[in-house]
């Protein structure tokens, strides 16, 4: 992203701004344990989006994003949940192997049978990375990543889709309930985005089990380029600082 930014820039004779990209890092240090030393979570979602669709709400709600508590889940072809409080998000699920399976993406595996599975001699390392992320999740149950076919499976009876939709949705549910403890119960909105959040019983089974937490708001799509000119524009027009890395050179 930073390079694809600098060589813009540079033909167009200008700077160039990088807005909430995937590493976007601001996470409490708590939580970085994973449970094994030498092995730290990573924080990797879908900070974009997230924040473009809470800086939105919150604007709808009358109030500042800095000032306001959300739990945000991205619904894609990765499923993330983050904590958004005071500005920051100070935890989240790591997109390319914690949380909900999603469409291709397995999730939180069971250790002790992954560890199994990777010393079964059946898969080789990359065959092993493989299956848990881009042949996981729905794929893996139901042979395709067309959620719209998925769906007409599940509206039209199969009961296996159904469960694997299901099973989607509770899963998501319940790291919206551990976002909730992170943010110690005081959260203002629960917001569903991406592009999953157009499949409406997806969205409804969710909803239906959050709504406990607080009001729940369904912004569906994902508006990238708009919300990168959004974050540029905050920049130039003063609402924002724009934030200089270590190591990293004017224009680089």
């Amino acid at each position: 992203g930073p390079i694809l930014a600098r060589d813009f820039a540079e033909m167009a004779g200008c700077g160039a701004f990088v807005v909430d990209p995937v590493t976007t890092d601001e996470w409490d240090p708590v939580a970085r344990f994973s449970g094994l030393a030498g092995m730290d979570r990573v924080c990797r979602f879908h900070a974009l989006n997230h924040r473009s669709v809470a800086r939105r709400v919150a604007s709808e709600m009358g109030r500042t994003y800095e000032e306001s508590a959300f739990i945000v889940a991205h619904l894609g072809t990765g499923i993330t949940v983050g904590a958004h409080v005071g500005g920051r998000v100070i935890d989240s699920c790591d997109a390319m192997c914690e949380g909900s399976f999603s469409v291709d993406r397995a999730g939180w595996l069971p250790t002790l049978s992954l560890i199994d599975m990777c010393y079964s001699g059946e898969f080789t390392r990359s065959e092993m990375l493989r299956r848990v992320n881009g042949g996981g999740g729905v794929f893996s149950y139901l042979g395709t990543t067309d959620m719209r076919a998925v769906e007409e499976m599940a509206s039209s009876g199969d009961e296996r889709a159904l469960r694997v939709v299901e099973a989607m949705a509770y899963q998501t549910a319940k790291d919206i309930g551990a976002m909730a403890a992170v943010c110690r119960g005081r959260v203002d909105c629960v917001v569903l985005t991406g592009a999953l959040a157009r499949y409406k019983d997806l969205a409804d089974m969710i909803a239906s089990r959050v709504g406990f937490i607080a009001p729940v708001r369904i912004v569906p799509g994902e508006d990238e380029m708009e919300s990168l000119a959004s974050g540029a524009l905050r920049v130039l027009e003063g609402t924002e600082r724009a934030k200089t890395y270590p190591g990293v050179t004017a224009g680089a």
